[in-house]
């Protein structure tokens, strides 16, 4: 068996965890690859609202298995109040979720060093969530990292050593923090994580692929937001794109099967950052309040701006994506013309390529669709799309060259349209 990959393919919130969850019927396990709680997955069904940090957004699905892999970034502090939470809504994670022992954890002093870096650079601030995310990686890549499966193995001792280091890095910087409550609510989550399986996920996979067992890979945030393919330097810290699954997971290339490249009909963004399709005006204000625009973790506004088919197709070869998503259709229902960027326009030129730098000097080049003017969260297929609607699908296919299959019309897991376009 292969596994299938489900990616972000902008700048994250494309709606990843509704799709996880409407998908997870067809798979018997559900892998999370990379990332950390700064990723909100938002759920909606029979009249609940879910925000899924951590946790593989198939936790809704009784009988499937659920990975946190070695990829991902771990704070149990955070990880309890998610899984409490759940658990108190009458979902049983311990019989469903099993952790890699490779995945990292966050100290309490990661999420002090993230707060003073960014402070450190002063109007050049990143943006982070404050989470920790960027110096858990750091250590992890510096090999000073916290492991999951260190709770089997003289856990005391290697915590202290590393949050001795963070001490003295905090000092030079003469940082001023109190993490007496913080680290008090880590360690009790630290207890909690115990309860768990913690595994050798890469076996565990891998074996239940031979099995012939079906995988979904869920990725958090979005392509544009990738280390080394994104609009570096304001990026995550983790491999947002397909190769993620494979290094987050412990996966073979050779057994990527079908790569589902999630966007929105439009373009949001969170925090710093290029952006170079950003409405500034009353368009943007108004994408923003009918999409209901703001972080499902952080809280924060999203930026927000009309579709970039140059980053698009940029993910898309990228990911080497087979199947489309489009998300938030229902929200450009008002819209009487839609617009698209198909091209920038860098220092007189026009290219349709993205470039190593969209900063500075990116004006974007746009063509104007007719807008559909009806309303589409009731539909239930794709036979009562409108012919305008139809039009913008087939454009963005012929733009793209991958079949949109699936077309959102709203928050809750039934408003999802299956299209049947082969």
């Amino acid at each position: 068996m292969k596994v299938d990959v489900l990616l972000g393919l902008q700048w994250g919130d494309e709606g990843k965890g509704k799709v996880v969850d409407v998908l997870t019927p067809n798979y018997d396990v559900v892998a999370r690859f990379q990332g950390g709680p700064n990723a909100g997955h938002t759920l909606e069904f029979e009249g609940q609202k879910y925000v899924l940090r951590s946790i593989p957004s198939g936790i809704f699905q009784g009988d499937k298995v659920n990975i946190i892999g070695n990829g991902v970034v771990l704070d149990p502090a955070l990880f309890k109040d998610e899984a409490v939470a759940l658990e108190k809504s009458g979902h049983n994670l311990k019989d469903r979720l099993i952790i890699s022992k490779k995945a990292h954890l966050i100290m309490p002093t990661h999420r002090v060093l993230d707060a003073a870096y960014e402070a450190a650079k002063g109007d050049s601030k990143v943006g982070t969530t404050g989470k920790g995310i960027g110096p858990t990686y750091t250590d992890k890549v510096s090999r000073n990292g916290l492991r999951v499966g260190d709770l089997l193995h003289n856990f005391n001792e290697k915590y202290a050593a590393a949050k001795a280091r963070h001490e003295q890095i905090l000092k030079d910087m003469n940082f001023a923090y109190d993490i007496t409550d913080t680290e008090k609510a880590w360690f009790e989550g630290i207890e909690y994580l115990k309860q768990f399986q913690l595994v050798d996920s890469e076996h565990v996979i891998n074996t239940m692929l031979d099995e012939g067992k079906s995988v979904l890979c869920e990725g958090a945030q979005g392509t544009m937001l990738d280390v080394d393919f994104g609009s570096y330097p304001f990026v995550t810290s983790s491999n947002t794109v397909c190769a993620g699954a494979c290094t987050g997971l412990g996966v073979s290339p050779r057994r990527i099967g079908d790569v589902y490249g999630i966007f929105k009909a439009y373009c949001t963004r969170v925090g710093a950052g290029p952006f170079p399709t950003e409405l500034f005006d009353e368009v943007g204000d108004k994408i923003r309040d009918l999409g209901h625009e703001y972080g499902a973790v952080t809280g924060r506004k999203r930026r927000c701006g009309w579709i970039d088919l140059v980053a698009l197709k940029y993910a898309v070869m990228i990911d080497g994506v087979t199947k489309l998503i489009m998300m938030k259709s229902d929200v450009l229902d008002d819209f009487d013309t839609i617009k698209a960027c198909v091209s920038y326009k860098v220092n007189g030129e026009v290219i349709d390529h993205f470039p190593f730098d969209i900063s500075e000097g990116v004006e974007p080049v746009y063509v104007e669709i007719p807008g559909w003017k009806t309303p589409m969260s009731k539909m239930q297929s794709e036979d009562e799309f409108p012919e305008e609607f139809n039009n913008y699908l087939s454009f963005l296919e012929e733009e793209l060259g991958v079949p949109v299959k699936i077309v959102s019309v709203g928050p809750d897991r039934e408003q999802t349209i299956v299209r049947y376009n082969e």
